[in-house]
């Protein structure tokens, strides 16, 4: 294993130390318990928005806190949830009156920690609405959840609420335009290589040189396939197929393309994926109206991409649209 760390057990720590110091402008850092929070938080008169999970997945969530997008994010140990503890912090830590939202990842523990923290939040007066975010095609159960893995879709989930947040909405509103992000999202995702989980130190699956798998977790689990390396093109139909039969999306449909890297694919390859998931799409008169491409929730140093697509409406546009100014996602400020 040859990774650019000190030691495996402050990974975590001394990655969201260095954040904070590069970030200064936009978040603190509090280290008892940890979480990251938006510098000027609480934000008085205005929902809280809280996400969080295991680190490994940068920039989510540390990366897309600020105005318009989160108000705290709660980072645990590689690929493992956080605790209660500091979710219940960072829960207070931006509770400006209107009550707080919960984004949450369908992973068993992160839902179980973030449902025990809200119960302890309203115990102090707080209320806590969660949506669960659940947009993965591949696998209905996997080693880490029951039901479909929450995984691209969360980012957009974030951005459009966050945005909805920053207007004024209520808490139900706010709840209301995330819940319906989700259910109109859909990803799938590959991998070309596992990674390498730096306490582990050894890869968390295994592929031969001419091996790739298909419907791959965020986490390094397994998928729908393993198959043979084929062209670009093709693997772009793999993914973006069931996607499309999913919700289902048709012609006159408009969307965010989101093609989203894993940590260790260069933007060239990213940028054909994105072209041949752009002339599918046109050729079932779906619409792109807008497009988000990089790295954004990523599993260390996986080589692979994901396709997230979202079926968008017109409030949804104007939210995705509005200022947002985060460590990893910034416009219109």
């Amino acid at each position: 294993m040859k990774k650019i760390i000190n030691d495996p057990k402050r990974v975590v720590d001394e990655s969201v130390a260095g954040f904070g110091l590069a970030h200064a402008d936009l978040v603190r850092v509090e280290t008892d318990p940890i979480h990251v929070v938006r510098a000027d938080a609480p934000v008085a008169g205005k929902v809280g928005l809280v996400s969080g999970g295991g680190s490994g997945h940068e920039p989510l969530h540390a990366g897309f806190v600020g105005p318009g997008m989160l108000d705290a994010a709660v980072p645990g140990a590689v690929f493992t949830s956080p605790t209660p503890d500091p979710i219940l912090a960072a829960t207070k830590a931006v509770d400006g009156g209107k009550g707080v939202l919960h984004i949450v990842k369908n992973y068993t523990g992160d839902v179980l920690n973030f449902e025990t923290a809200a119960d302890l939040a309203a115990a102090d007066g707080i209320e806590v609405r969660a949506v669960v975010t659940n947009d993965d095609v591949a696998v209905k159960d996997s080693l880490y959840t029951a039901g479909r893995r929450g995984v691209g879709g969360t980012v957009l989930v974030e951005k459009i609420a966050g945005a909805a947040a920053d207007r004024g909405d209520s808490l139900d509103g706010v709840a209301e335009i995330a819940e319906r992000v989700n259910a109109n999202v859909r990803s799938m995702g590959m991998a070309l290589t596992p990674c390498i989980v730096p306490h582990a130190g050894e890869p968390s699956f295994t592929l031969a040189e001419d091996e790739v798998e298909i419907g791959i977790g965020i986490h390094g689990e397994p998928g729908r396939e393993r198959i043979k390396l084929e062209p670009a093109d093709a693997i772009v139909d793999r993914l973006l197929t069931p996607i499309i039969e999913d919700l289902p999306y048709s012609s006159g449909d408009r969307v965010l393309l989101f093609v989203n890297g894993m940590g260790g694919t260069p933007q060239i390859e990213l940028y054909i994926a994105y072209r041949r998931a752009a002339e599918v799409l046109a050729e079932k008169g779906i619409t792109i109206e807008r497009s988000l491409v990089g790295n954004y929730i990523t599993s260390l140093e996986m080589q692979g991409f994901s396709l997230t697509v979202l079926k968008l409406d017109d409030e949804m546009i104007g939210l995705w649209d509005a200022p947002v100014h985060t460590a990893a996602l910034r416009w219109g400020r």
